[in-house]
């Protein structure tokens, strides 16, 4: 089915339905105010907030250095540019990892402070509880497993998972664990098509792909890869729609060059 085009507002309860009546889920991330206004009026089902900030707004080489007040900042700007998509807040590291206390501190502050609609944690059954408790206070959850940014260090590199022993068997069980406990989606980072596909049709809630296939219930990416504005790496499952960056750099050069030429301003340019 095609992407809606209404302007009724997006919701969680929304999210699910469009899972069972076939309908794909769309999401990109943003940052600031601009991006988010131009995707809400693109018809984007899902606006997430992603710690991906910390490496293509902020430069750093992994999530890990974002800090919940990095977040909170970013979050209220995309909520002054968002009236119709759900607006999902990545929880960064430590934010709630180290109890589910701090987690449902931590998530209230992005409904609170920032505006936020849902957020988003990374991880299996660990987190079972700490996604119960969360939901059970009517925060809703977005869960997400496979390559999961925040444990690089763990992973080693931003590796397929899904392919060594024993790591079927468990994104299977923990996408059914996050299902109990109440998340009301889950995103699927680098996982195997086929894998990503049977998760996909043993859960009830969404699947959101990243790099899994077209056997997910959406698809998600991160908005500066796909039109070109992030350049140090492109991943595989990255289709680029645009090449901002190379626009970006020309009209600069142009712009430098007419200053220097006094082509610029121009008299009609001028008071």
């Amino acid at each position: 089915m095609s992407v809606s085009k209404s302007r009724k507002k997006v919701t969680v309860p929304g999210i699910l339905a469009m899972k069972s009546r076939g309908e794909k889920i769309v999401s990109l991330t943003a940052y600031d105010h601009l991006m988010a206004q131009s995707l809400d009026e693109a018809g984007i089902d899902i606006i997430l907030v992603g710690d991906s900030a910390g490496m293509v707004i902020a430069g750093f080489e992994s999530t890990l250095p974002v800090t919940m007040e990095m977040m909170l900042y970013h979050v209220a700007a995309v909520r002054r540019g968002t009236k119709r998509a759900l607006l999902v807040a990545d929880m960064p590291f430590l934010s709630y990892q180290t109890g589910w206390q701090e987690a449902v501190k931590n998530a209230g502050r992005f409904l609170q402070e920032s505006g936020a609609e849902a957020i988003k944690l990374e991880g299996g059954s660990a987190l079972a509880e700490t996604i119960s408790r969360l939901t059970g206070l009517g925060i809703p959850v977005m869960g997400h497993l496979g390559l999961t940014p925040q444990s690089i260090n763990k992973f080693g590199s931003y590796r397929l998972v899904g392919i060594q022993k024993g790591e079927e068997k468990t994104l299977l069980e923990d996408a059914r664990q996050l299902e109990e406990a109440g998340a009301f989606c889950i995103v699927l980072e680098k996982v195997p098509a086929d894998l990503a596909g049977e998760i996909t049709s043993r859960i009830k809630i969404p699947t959101i792909g990243i790099g899994a296939g077209m056997n997910c219930d959406g698809q998600v990416l991160v908005s500066h890869d796909m039109l070109g504005l992030f350049e140090k790496f492109q991943p595989k499952f990255v289709r680029r729609y645009a090449e901002i960056a190379a626009q970006m750099r020309t009209a600069f050069k142009q712009f430098s060059k007419d200053v220097k030429s006094g082509q610029f301003p121009a008299a009609d340019e001028s008071y």
